[in-house]
């Protein structure tokens, strides 16, 4: 199928950047340009601040359940378009067919879960009333390793509660989350609503985050990018929700189903090429399931098949753009010299398209990069434990806190470890993680705030109390 040359979306308008700049997209796959993305600068941006200051003053009108109905109506447009948005997303992030197509219709879940929740949003009281009122124009930034899960949560946050929201999608992967866009526009969302714009990254964000206009900053991304804007955003009181980096911790016991733990370990580790935030990274294997632990992952490590995205019966594709490989490559040889042993994997596919091995590593020491940075490739480090103790003192030994596995038979171990380890979100026994329902976000350093459940819906609302006297 051809690539769509994307445009920005300003004021209800789909539209070139003011100043005619065009960046390329790649196909990851095999470094192709497949297309182009319009550049936003100062001029657009100003446009597309007027546009949400005006398009809010208009939908924070709009009733709790005319919202509502405009969301499920895009949610349904969504639907209809999934297969050629999801090969969209396969063309220009790499994943594979059937994986853009699950992000596309769990996208459209999400829709649907916002909607409902949104039409809950209210105050209550008599004498003395809490009233929820939308906090204002939002300005939100993506990343391109789930181009639509990411823009879909904070878009239906902002339109649920009548906010306006301009979305800084990724350059790398802009024709998905364009098509998002377009659904709402489709379903009738005024003009404002909803802006979309590309461009630097830095430059934009700087820009809208100080705006006046913009009263909320949400943001997905890296460790210390996050921590550079949500201090630009405290200089300015902006009310701020961040989904940071992870270095997850999974736990096996010596009490675990283990042919359960690890072909769901590796279904999850290797998911997206491992280019997802809630990834597990540090396997952590009691004594007596070690061995056989490295055995079975590493069977279905080897039991992938890596290839282009739109390849029927690809299992994994290549990394999102060429900085990815570099860096995973890079981990791997710190690792290795410093004693690793590889099983599996551990070098680049060819030399067209960006390409890794499943790559799985036992005898990783604590010293390697691997084990202190976020790899966000498709690399497993195995490590074994004695005790309970010890292996929650590694759970813990990094600044991160977003997601963690565990596998037990033992339901006293499993409350032992849900409520000693220090993580956002855990999941035992299966993978639970980033419904709609539930809230989806970290602590320390890989956050603050949730992206799901009713506390989504709490991160775009403000809260006035109002007592009053009798007349």
């Amino acid at each position: 199928m051809s690539y769509p040359n994307v445009l920005l979306h300003v004021n209800g308008e789909w539209r070139a950047a003011r100043s005619g700049k065009t960046i390329n997209v790649l196909n990851p796959a095999n470094e192709d340009v497949i297309g182009t993305v319009a550049h936003a600068e100062k001029a657009d941006l100003d446009e597309a601040l007027a546009a949400a200051e005006r398009g809010f003053a208009t939908w924070r009108k709009v009733s709790a359940f005319d919202r509502y109905k405009l969301m499920r109506k895009a949610a349904d447009i969504f639907r209809t378009r999934a297969d050629a948005t999801a090969r969209l997303m396969t063309l220009e992030q790499g994943k594979p067919l059937p994986e853009a197509k699950m992000e596309v219709m769990a996208a459209a879940d999400i829709i649907d879960w916002f909607a409902e929740e949104g039409r809950r949003a209210y105050g209550q009281g008599v004498y003395q009333l809490v009233i929820k009122e939308p906090i204002g124009p939002v300005a939100a930034f993506t990343p391109w390793n789930f181009p639509i899960n990411q823009v879909v949560r904070k878009l239906c946050g902002a339109v649920a509660t009548g906010c306006s929201i301009i979305v800084k999608a990724p350059e790398e992967t802009p024709a998905s989350p364009a098509e998002l866009i377009r659904a709402f526009v489709d379903a009738g969302l005024p003009p404002g609503v909803a802006n979309l714009v590309y461009g630097v990254p830095a430059e934009i964000s700087e820009y809208l985050i100080a705006h006046p206009i913009i009263r909320k900053v949400t943001f997905t991304g890296s460790t210390p990018v996050g921590k550079l804007l949500a201090g630009l955003a405290g200089q300015h009181m902006k009310r701020v929700t961040m989904e940071l980096g992870g270095h997850a911790p999974a736990i096996v016991f010596d009490d675990a189903d283990l042919d359960l733990a690890a072909k769901t370990l590796a279904g999850a580790k290797f998911r997206n090429a491992g280019q997802v935030c809630v990834s597990p990274t540090r396997f952590l294997v009691q004594e007596k399931l070690y061995d056989g632990f490295v055995e079975k992952f590493v069977e279905h490590t080897k039991a992938l098949k890596v290839g282009d995205g739109m390849t029927e019966g690809t299992t994994m594709g290549p990394l999102a753009h060429d900085r990815r490989v570099p860096w995973v490559e890079m981990l791997v040889q710190d690792a290795q010299s410093k004693g690793a042993k590889i099983h599996t994997g551990g070098k680049r596919i060819g030399n067209k398209g960006y390409f890794y091995e499943p790559t799985v590593m036992t005898d990783v020491p604590h010293t390697a990069r691997a084990m202190n940075e976020e790899p966000f490739g498709p690399m497993a480090m195995i490590s074994r434990f004695k005790d309970l103790d010890e292996v929650v003192t590694e759970a813990n030994r990094l600044p991160y806190g977003l997601a963690a596995y565990a596998f037990t038979r033992s339901a006293k171990t499993a409350n032992a470890v849900a409520n000693r380890v220090e993580s956002g979100m855990m999941t035992i026994n299966h993978l639970g993680l980033a419904l709609p329902e539930v809230p989806f976000g970290g602590i320390k350093d890989s956050g603050y705030g949730s992206e799901g459940g009713t506390e989504a819906i709490e991160a775009y609302l403000n809260t006035k109390f109002v007592s009053q006297a009798g007349l």
